[in-house]
């Protein structure tokens, strides 16, 4: 006799287990203390298995005699419903996991640790503020443009241009984030700048107050744009060499056991080879740049043909999109910091800062002397300058 809500909720415990059986294997479970659980028994593979679906009335009668017909629509196509309530259960706390709210905290703790801690509390502050009320629970392999842009639309159409923007900013760079460790498809923030307001360009003081050039690394590193135009412009203010030097760079000039990069002189504005002792940072960030595209011969290829080096123009156009205006920075202008700031520094002699920046030596033999003996100097010259680069990025400065 099949069961009823009636009978259900009049049912008393007894000093012992009790089954009330509906039908099909569905029954109900009534232990000593009163509780009426609703399991199923069936078999599959030879053995007796037993499935629950929660307590009654939670699950009322009806949600129970729904729940058995999924169970066996499932053995019908040879499916064990227990392992796969187990591995929807297990999905879903994976979901959990991997939610956008516990990759971004993560992203957070482990890629903020070198900023300042101002900086690391206003995106913190954006993070908790804007976006994680709106996606922060989704779980991040399922998010789409569309769910990005339904949170930073009405904050652009309110006026509020630049936060809309930062925003998109930090989603960009978690995704990259969790694109690496696999947790994400794709990047939901490519593009979507498109449909902002532009920003509005706002004055800064000159770039070689160290405040301001640890803002513009700061901005470098937030950068969303391509890989190895993004990797030239972190590398830039690290070899200080001219853009067109950098811009072309080829793997076969890069000795990684010596940590050396050797220009020829053919692609030198002064006609002669230079040798760029390599920081730490660089190497670290050369790495992760073959890792990318070390089966090309160029370190900057352009995302339209694997042959040919990005261009000055792309470099440029990053550093408008970072609002600094041509008169305020251009490439060339990081060869302008590091000789500033060197020299203001006090620490290095003039004669080993002009090597480090390959300025000309008219007389030949000095110049041949000056290579080899300053190549010591600048190897310690170049991993203090990029200790300081890093100084003032955190807002040590």
């Amino acid at each position: 006799m099949s069961l009823t809500d009636t009978f259900i909720r009049n049912v008393k415990p007894a000093s012992s287990p009790r089954k009330y059986f509906d039908g099909e294997g569905l029954f109900l479970y009534v232990p000593p203390n009163g509780s009426k659980l609703w399991r199923m028994s069936y078999r599959f593979d030879g053995k007796t298995k037993l499935l629950s679906f929660g307590r009654y009335p939670t699950v009322g009668l009806r949600d129970a005699r729904a729940r058995k017909e999924e169970a066996k629509v499932m053995l019908d196509k040879g499916i064990d419903p227990s392992e796969q309530k187990k591995k929807q259960k297990e999905e879903r706390r994976a979901e959990e996991r991997e939610s956008f709210e516990n990759i971004a905290r993560e992203w957070h703790r482990i890629r903020m640790s070198a900023f300042s801690e101002k900086h690391r509390n206003t995106v913190m502050y954006r993070l908790e503020t804007y976006i994680f009320p709106v996606i922060g629970k989704r779980p991040i392999r399922k998010l789409e443009k569309a769910d990005l842009l339904a949170l930073v639309k009405p904050l652009d159409d309110k006026g509020h241009h630049e936060t809309a923007r930062r925003v998109v900013q930090i989603v960009s760079q978690v995704f990259r984030y969790a694109e690496i460790l696999g947790k994400a498809k794709y990047n939901i923030a490519d593009g979507l700048r498109g449909v902002l307001h532009p920003r509005k360009v706002t004055h800064r003081a000159t770039i070689t107050d160290p405040k301001k050039v640890g803002q513009l690394l700061c901005e470098i590193d937030e950068y969303d744009g391509y890989f190895p135009l993004v990797c030239a412009l972190k590398l830039a203010p690290l070899v200080f060499t001219r853009p067109t030097e950098l811009r072309a760079a080829e793997w076969k000039e890069f000795d990684f056991e010596k940590a050396e990069w050797r220009i020829p002189a053919e692609r030198m504005k002064m006609k002669s080879a230079h040798v760029v002792p390599l920081a730490r940072q660089v190497m670290e960030l050369l790495k992760e740049l073959r890792e990318w595209n070390g089966h090309s011969d160029l370190l900057f290829p352009s995302n339209r043909s694997k042959t040919r080096a990005i261009t000055s123009e792309g470099l440029i156009r990053a550093l408008r999109n970072m609002e600094y205006e041509k008169d305020e920075m251009c490439i060339h202008g990081f060869r302008s910091i590091a000789s500033t700031l060197l020299n203001e520094s006090g620490k290095y002699r003039p004669d080993v800062i002009e090597a480090a920046l390959a300025h000309s030596e008219k007389n030949q033999v000095r110049a041949a002397y000056n290579r080899a003996e300053y190549i010591e100097e600048r190897r310690v010259l170049m991993q203090d300058w990029a200790d300081m680069l890093d100084e003032l990025k955190a807002g040590k400065a």
